[in-house]
């Protein structure tokens, strides 16, 4: 079989993506694996040996980012990578991410079973932190490797219970020696489900994504006075929920307001004391604004804080609001979308150009190499959820086009016909 009619083994990626939704696996069919648990070091040993038997030197960084090599014809280029994140949100499905990382695995099982070598070497990467579930901001580790953070500003950051990053990282024993971003890469590919309904609904199997919306998180702090909830008569009230909920109600119309490409979610509320006859005197809630142009990112940011800062002077209380973390939109390498599309069409494939309604290590990575992203579609497009479902044969289909691109990015950086 020549390298252009070669298929990725489909049981088998399914087989992986089912043994590792075992760990961590929630009663309702998903997958709770918070970044830096137990269940992501077990997850980690899970591909590292998984990698280590299918011949690759293992490498982890200082972030605890993983990289997978499988050597090529010229180990001096820079490998052409395929990775994504297998961490979850603590709500999360089965293939969010971790398809990504288990199709590059694949890709380079492939390659073993056909005995192809490759020019360039072939990398995989398990990006840390990409939800930013549990320490905020996402996509954290690729970032520090793309130069946006640094390490000492990720170790600082603290989940909701105080634990430093970094602590986490060498508490599950993945903080490695080698510096964050200290090697290049040649090209980035990243498959992921679409995690929206557009590919589903137009009936297309594979969506050649060509960028990804720029998006701010914000963390809105609101204070007022503890008080009786029986005894203070509510014109002398500094209620910061009453003032939290109307700031609830103005993310949503600020996103009504630039429709229909504007999203806006208020996503996490912590209400203090949390008490049924107290009057709450500090309420913390999350913004997270996204559009796929900078500038009416911008305008809702506008907008937003002045909602805030109305809300706040209504009610009598005060309001903070601080942008954690600002991602502007990202538009990926034409060569490697040319290289997704030539595959797809290969294959015979209906697929589409779409952009990225998530936020994706890939948009960081798309600042120091060549980056593109290919979407396959999940059922309704849930995600973020337990139900999140995608087809064993639509998997199957984006790991092809995966392979496909990757063989055809190796032979185009080493001058040879794809």
């Amino acid at each position: 079989m020549s390298a252009t009619n070669l298929r990725i083994d489909a049981a088998r990626l399914w087989d992986s993506i089912m043994e590792t939704a075992r760990i961590g696996a929630t009663p309702k069919g998903g997958v709770k694996r918070l970044t830096l648990t137990d269940l992501d070091r077990q997850v980690r040993d899970w591909f590292v040996s998984a990698c280590t038997a299918a011949g690759c030197t293992v490498r982890v960084d200082e972030l605890g980012n993983i990289f997978a090599r499988r050597p090529g014809r010229d180990n001096s280029l820079p490998p052409i990578a395929i990775g994504s994140h297998l961490d979850t949100q603590p709500t999360g499905g089965k293939f969010d991410g971790i398809i990504g990382v288990l199709a590059g695995l694949e890709v380079l099982r492939t390659l073993n079973d056909a005995g192809i070598e490759t020019n360039a070497p072939i990398e995989v990467i398990d990006w840390t932190n990409e939800e930013g579930s549990r320490f905020a901001p996402a996509m954290l580790a690729s970032g520090v490797f793309a130069g946006v953070f640094d390490t000492q500003y990720a170790y600082a950051r603290e989940d909701r219970e105080g634990v430093r990053f970094g602590d986490a990282l060498e508490g599950i024993g993945y903080k490695g020696q080698v510096p964050a971003g200290s090697h290049k890469l040649g090209a980035f590919f990243e498959l992921h489900i679409e995690q929206g309904p557009i590919l589903e609904a137009e009936e297309k199997t594979i969506g050649i994504v060509t960028g990804v919306q720029g998006m701010r998180w914000y963390e809105i702090t609101v204070t007022g006075r503890d008080a009786h909830a029986g005894s203070t008569p509510m014109r002398l009230r500094k209620d910061a929920l009453l003032a939290a909920a109307r700031i609830v109600e103005a993310v949503h119309a600020v996103a009504q307001a630039h429709a229909p490409n504007a999203v806006g979610t208020v996503g996490l509320i912590e209400s203090r004391p949390n008490s049924r006859n107290v009057i709450p005197g500090e309420v913390f809630l999350t913004v997270d604004l996204r559009h796929p142009q900078d500038a009416v990112v911008a305008a809702m940011d506008a907008e937003m804080r002045a909602a805030v800062a109305e809300a706040a002077a209504r009610t009598g209380v005060e309001a903070t609001v601080e942008c954690v973390w600002d991602s502007p939109a990202v538009h990926f390498d034409p060569a490697c979308i040319e290289a997704v599309r030539a595959a797809a069409a290969a294959q015979g494939l209906p697929s589409r150009e779409i952009t990225s309604g998530a936020g994706h290590d890939a948009a960081y990575i798309a600042r120091v190499a060549p980056t593109t992203m290919i979407f396959v579609p999940c059922e309704g497009g849930v995600s973020h959820n337990e139900a999140e479902r995608t087809e064993p044969e639509q998997v199957a289909a984006g790991a092809n086009v995966l392979l496909q691109a990757v063989l055809s990015t190796d032979a185009r950086l080493a001058g040879r016909p794809g």
